[in-house]
Parts: structure tokens; C-alpha cells; sequence
């Protein structure tokens, strides 16, 4: 009997997770606009703020003695979130301490958190030339803490758990060992350098690492002018396309021809997206309350809601009063009183007394008629025993 083929609308295969490298790379069409395009911010300034996180991870690094290779992997977890979450919304500098911790515990390396935030406050500080202080451990410090813990947490969500880096630093060893030039310790440390440069960039979201590592020993054997083998090319022993390096070269080069970031200019620009947005949004959510919930301006138009001058209070009140005397006096006599309210008696009067216009009298009741009419028998009574 042919096997049932499970249909895939109802049934649904839970019991593996599939983590490979080719998942983690971001495809061209998604790489613009990013988020933090979308909020305000313009290519450079985003560029700027990636390189300033990753060479804050880098002396952080160093200073904590981390390998490089738990350096690298924060590295790659900065450009990585930051493809799926904006510079506005999120603090550059927490979220780098955040990376840096998670990286150390990855590479099985682990530093203590409140290291981090020291190394961190000390570079700041060298970067302004100020006098070093020790960091103060008070509210703040508390604060910033939990900042960065929560940012580690979120790292780990938005990137789905999936924090395996591949890093290409053995690749490339390897490689020059094929090419028979690992004996060449400039060759060698030239194009460890230019990998090292290469994670302030984003091409590790974009390609492989061996294509990386094809990269940076072209780039370091144009630099050194060492000739490689051509005929072949020696990069296409390693299934690397030519197109891929090239655009890899240009990447690093044009990260030495920008500008150090200033980080005061920087801060400014992200606090002036981060206004806008916020003004954005408060205009967005009064056009939504125009349409179906009243808000202040419609609330203030309406003529329903006009409350009244407090000057106008007491002659309104008086008016009130006045009006429930007058009332109080057209109701007839006789009603009783009862839990401070009048309450009226039911009358019942005769036509002929009605239309004689006599004075109102209550109506008399039955035992009343009987013994008027057991008088006047007496009386007949009498009488009849005097005529005998």
C-alpha cells in the first residue's frame, strides 16, 4: 500500500528546529529602508551610530579581556538586531552592554554585569577626556541594570533564539594554507585585520564567512601586492563568486573613508527623530478620535457641556427656591407632613356642594349616618308616647 501524504493545512511538524547559517542572513530587498530609516533617521546617521556601537563593544572587549572571538559575536548580534528594531526606540549604548554579556556567555566566557557597566561608564568617559570616576552604585545604577538585562532578554527574542555565529578567523588560516602562503605573517595578520575592521560593517548579514574570508585575503594581497593564482582564480576552489568579493572590498574601504562619529551630534539627531515621532503619534491619535470619540476640541464645541457662570449660581439657586414655594403654596390644606414632604389627602366632595360654592368640608363617613338616623327614631319614639 502508497503511503498517506499528510496534509500540510492540518498537520503540522513541531519536533525540530532548523538553525543554519543561511538563515541568519538578511536578503538584499529587506536590508532598506530599515526601522530606524522609517523613523526619522537618514542613512549616515545609522551608519555612524552601527560604528559607534561596534567599536564600543570592541574597547569594552578588550578592557574586559575577552577573546575576540566573544568581541566578534557581539558584534555581529549589534548589526543583526538592529535590522529588525530602530535606533530611536532603543538606547545604542544599553543594548551594546547587553551584547557584549550575551556574546561573553556564548563564547562561554562570562562577565559580571556590573563589569560591563563599569568598563562601559570608563570608556565613556575617556571618549569626553574627562577626569576618570569611579562608577557611583546608586539608583541609577540599579536602573541601568535592569535596562540591561531587559535588552539582553529582548536581543534573545527578536533574534529567535538563533545567536550561532560563524566567524571566519579559522577560515582564513585555512585557506592561506591552501594558497601555501601561511608562512607570510604580514599576508596573514593584513587580512586578520581587515576581518576584524569588516564587523563595523553590516556584510556579515549579507554573506557567508567564507566568502568574507575570500574577501579580506584579496584585499590584504592587493594591499601587500602579492600575487595569487589567476588562471584559475584561487577563490573559485572555494565556490566564491568574484562579484561577492569585490563588493565586500568596497564595503571595508568605504568604512576608512567616513569620518569618526560624534557622539554629541548623534545623540542629538536621535532625540530630535524620537520628538517627532512623538508628535506624530499625538496628531495620529487626534485624527482617530475625531472619527467615532469625542475629544477635547469636540467636547468644548458642543452645546450640551457649556457648564454655567459661577456667577449666575446663587440666582439660579434662588430662582429654584422661589419656584418650589410658589408650589408649595398653590397645594391645597390639609396635607400632612411626613419625612420633611407634603402629602396631599384624597378628597372626595358631592356636585350640589361643588356648585353652591359652601366651603370645603371632608366627606363624613358611615358611622356618622347610622347614628344620626338612630337619633332621629329615638326622637319619633318619644313623641309617639306622648300623644298617648
Amino acid at each position: 500500500m502508497a503511503e498517506e501524504k499528510p496534509n500540510p493545512l492540518t498537520t503540522r511538524d513541531f519536533s525540530k528546529v532548523i538553525l543554519t547559517l543561511e538563515a541568519v542572513l538578511i536578503p538584499d530587498d529587506k536590508l532598506s529602508p530599515t526601522p530606524s530609516l522609517q523613523d526619522g533617521l537618514d542613512s549616515d546617521t545609522e551608519m555612524d551610530l552601527r560604528i559607534l556601537g561596534c567599536e564600543l563593544i570592541q574597547s569594552s572587549g578588550v578592557l574586559l579581556k575577552l577573546p575576540q572571538v566573544a568581541m566578534a559575536t557581539g558584534q555581529v548580534l549589534f548589526q543583526r538586531f538592529y535590522y529588525s528594531k530602530s535606533f530611536v526606540k532603543h538606547n545604542m549604548e544599553v543594548l551594546a552592554m547587553a551584547c557584549i554579556n550575551l556574546a561573553a556567555k556564548i563564547e562561554e566566557s562570562p562577565r559580571r554585569i556590573r563589569d560591563v557597566i563599569n568598563v562601559f561608564h570608563h570608556v565613556k568617559q575617556m571618549r569626553k577626556q574627562k577626569v576618570i570616576v569611579p562608577l557611583i552604585l546608586d539608583q541609577n545604577y540599579i536602573n541601568l541594570k535592569n535596562q540591561v538585562i531587559k535588552a539582553e532578554r529582548r536581543v534573545l527574542k527578536e533574534l529567535g533564539f538563533s545567536v550561532h555565529v560563524k566567524h571566519p578567523h579559522k577560515v582564513i588560516v585555512v585557506y592561506l594554507q591552501v594558497l601555501e602562503c601561511e608562512n607570510n605573517q604580514k599576508l596573514v595578520q593584513c587580512a586578520w585585520n581587515y576581518m576584524n575592521d569588516s564587523f563595523r560593517t553590516n556584510v556579515f548579514v549579507r554573506f557567508l564567512p567564507e566568502t568574507i574570508a575570500c574577501a579580506c585575503i584579496y584585499l590584504a594581497a592587493r594591499q601587500l601586492q602579492i600575487a595569487l593564482p589567476d588562471r584559475p582564480s584561487w577563490y573559485s576552489i572555494f565556490n566564491v563568486r568574484e562579484d561577492d568579493i569585490q563588493e565586500i572590498c568596497l564595503t571595508i574601504l568605504r568604512l576608512y573613508a567616513r569620518q569618526r562619529p560624534n557622539v554629541e551630534e548623534l545623540g542629538a539627531k536621535v532625540m530630535e527623530a524620537k520628538r517627532i515621532q512623538m508628535e506624530n503619534k499625538k496628531k495620529s491619535k487626534g485624527m482617530a478620535s475625531d472619527y467615532g470619540t469625542p475629544n477635547s476640541t469636540s467636547r468644548a464645541n458642543s452645546p450640551k457641556n457649556v457648564s454655567p457662570n459661577p456667577t449666575l449660581l446663587g440666582s439660579i439657586k434662588q430662582l429654584k427656591l422661589k419656584k418650589e414655594k410658589d408650589d408649595n403654596t398653590r397645594k391645597p390644606d390639609g396635607g400632612l407632613i411626613k419625612n420633611g414632604s407634603k402629602r396631599r389627602r384624597s378628597h372626595s366632595f358631592s356636585p350640589d356642594k361643588r356648585s353652591s360654592g359652601s366651603s370645603l368640608s371632608p366627606p363624613r363617613s358611615p358611622i356618622s349616618k347610622k347614628k344620626k338616623h338612630k337619633d332621629i327614631d329615638s326622637r319619633r319614639i318619644k313623641k309617639e308616647n306622648a300623644d298617648y
